[in-house]
């Protein structure tokens, strides 16, 4: 018995190192101006093929070192973006930032664990409190691609202000509305501007922790920045023009939400309400947005409940 008990575990540890070794993410840097590279992913939803490969991740590199934003959605991620680093440049990584809380921009740390790792202190509060959750639904949503992944958290805290890699000023720009707190980067040399999930282009906007409003003011700053290349969280590069359709998207849901509250729509009719034109073959729809009436649409609700219960009772 215990031979086959010895057995049996070699046979379970050799598959799941296979089914680790087995999927390989195709990661690629493109390069955007000297020294600023992106690594793009899909714009669909997490599955099990993409492996939850669906953000854009950005490095940076200076004189002394290579800055990363963001490490993806897995240890394996995280340990092909580290080899595709290396083989891009021979500088080392030195830093290694997240820009917010949600498990597509983090769960790669633990490939980067032996680097500093830093993001704003909100960020890390909402990771430390939501990250086991968070890990829980991608090993069932993603598979074979989440094997080994732990959560490592970022050890240091960022403050918004200029940052300096060699002889590049990187401007931190600290925002809200996506998540709690959402960090964007600004490369000063290039014109380059790391948006993370403020901006989505071609791409719906998920919004399990966002305060719309809070991110319509937001975008308001993004818009007064001097930049030349956007690139969004999701979503192919952009200009102004992501900004500008993120924002339209974000108004036109809000208003909607408000309006069909105002008239007491309940929650199931709203989910299969058709989407206008210029939403409905954005990546991810439907299921965005009948995510975000999920989310968002109780809120909307208990701000006409006071006044249906007033009618009711006159």
């Amino acid at each position: 018995m215990r031979a086959l008990l010895g057995l049996l575990a070699a046979a379970l540890a050799t598959f799941a190192g296979s089914a680790r070794a087995d999927f390989d993410y195709q990661l690629e840097a493109r390069e955007l101006a000297a020294g600023v590279f992106v690594v793009e992913g899909s714009t669909e939803h997490f599955t099990f093929e993409n492996g939850g490969n669906i953000v854009n991740i950005g490095f940076i590199v200076g004189d002394d070192g290579v800055l990363v934003i963001d490490t993806g959605p897995s240890r394996l991620y995280g340990e092909q973006l580290r080899a595709l680093i290396e083989r891009t440049t021979d500088k080392p990584i030195v830093r290694v930032i997240n820009s917010h809380h949600h498990p597509d921009h983090f769960f790669g740390n633990q490939a980067f664990a032996d680097l500093p790792i830093a993001a704003l202190p909100q960020t890390i509060a909402a990771m430390q409190a939501e990250a086991g959750g968070f890990a829980d639904n991608l090993y069932r949503i993603v598979g074979n691609a989440m094997f080994g992944t732990e959560v490592v958290m970022p050890g240091e805290t960022l403050a918004a202000g200029d940052i300096r890699l060699g002889q590049r000023r990187i401007e931190l720009i600290a925002l809200s509305g996506h998540s709690v707190a959402d960090l964007v980067l600004l490369d000063h040399p290039s014109g380059v501007l790391f948006a993370s999930d403020m901006v989505y282009y071609q791409r719906a906007a998920t919004t399990p922790h966002a305060n719309p409003e809070d991110w319509l003011q937001s975008l308001d700053r993004l818009e007064g920045l001097d930049f030349d290349i956007l690139v969004p969280g999701h979503g192919p590069l952009g200009d102004a023009a992501a900004i500008a359709q993120t924002r339209d998207y974000l108004q036109w849901l809000t208003a909607h939400l408000d309006a069909a509250a105002a008239r007491g729509a309940d929650m199931a009719e709203l989910m299969y309400a058709p989407l206008p034109e210029r939403f409905a073959n954005l990546g991810a729809m439907p299921a965005e947005y009948m995510r975000s009436v999920t989310h968002l649409y109780p809120r909307y609700e208990e701000r006409y409940l006071p006044q249906a219960a007033v009618a009711e009772v006159q």
